[in-house]
């Protein structure tokens, strides 16, 4: 099943006190908001195309990401800021309450939405967030990570994604490495990757979600995982996060990325739990 080609999608921007968002909107129905950070709306564009035949859906860059700009460039983004900034894109379509997908950073991102805004979203479903101070090995991924952005601040951008995977527990062909962060970026794939790597990675995973305001909250919280990503950084914190909410994994098909890698089966996976 292909992705359809002809889907109109009305872009806009959005004012907020300290910046600008770049958010899209296709499709009619029901409200579904896709998120994630630090990858931009484009990451979901395929599965958005299909979830527009029955759902108003909503794609956004996140806040110093692309097209949604600061007017303090040095600023950090915090799960409760890209929280707010969703409420804000959510208030505005005037469509909800909603269902919200985030994934990655946009998986705590929508933690975070679900704690301050709950009447924003009916369901939040937090698709493998990389929480790690859920885990019991939290100081050494930590220290890690702090070395990973010394490395990248170094000028050691192959030296720092090669720790970033290492971090995750992803395996990569030395190849696919070499392919995606041994070229010189262009300036603003550049101008992202160091907003994530100074602003966006250490606000993110340290973030503490409240467990138990989730927990007994308005909002439905569930917890995503992708089928192929077993033994993965995410796949640990996804799963300690579900058991603290006391919830089973919702099982998605593909990795990390699966809404990417295989936008169709995805699709067809979040209508069931849209659905439930």
């Amino acid at each position: 099943m292909s992705s359809p080609t002809t889907i109109p999608v009305t872009t806009a921007t959005l004012a907020v006190p300290d910046g600008t968002l770049h958010f899209e909107v296709r499709g009619q129905g029901p409200l579904v908001a896709l998120v994630a950070a630090p990858m931009d709306a484009r990451a979901f564009a395929p599965l958005a195309d299909l979830l527009a035949a029955d759902h108003t859906v909503l794609t956004t860059d996140p806040r110093g990401i692309r097209r949604s700009r600061l007017h303090d460039p040095e600023q950090d983004s915090t799960p409760q800021l890209r929280a707010d900034d969703l409420a804000r894109l959510l208030a505005h379509l005037d469509a909800g309450p909603a269902t919200v997908l985030g994934s990655s950073g946009g998986a705590v991102t929508v933690l975070a939405l679900a704690h301050a805004h709950p009447q924003a979203a009916h369901t939040v479903i937090a698709h493998e967030p990389p929480l790690l101070l859920l885990l019991d090995d939290r100081d050494e991924l930590l220290a890690r990570e702090d070395d990973m952005v010394a490395t990248y601040l170094r000028g050691d951008r192959l030296g720092a994604w090669r720790k970033f995977l290492a971090n995750a527990n992803i395996a990569m062909p030395e190849e696919m490495i070499q392919g995606m962060f041994g070229r010189e970026p262009d300036p603003q794939d550049a101008a992202d990757e160091r907003y994530q790597y100074v602003h966006t990675l250490r606000g993110t995973t340290r973030y503490q979600p409240d467990v138990a305001a989730l927990r007994d909250g308005a909002t439905r919280v569930l917890v995503g995982l992708g089928e192929e990503s077993a033994g993965e950084l995410c796949d640990r914190s996804s799963r300690a996060l579900a058991a603290a909410l006391g919830v089973p994994p919702t099982m998605f098909p593909g990795g990390h990325i699966g809404f990417a890698d295989d936008p169709a089966g995805f699709a067809v996976r979040l209508r069931e739990v849209i659905a439930g």
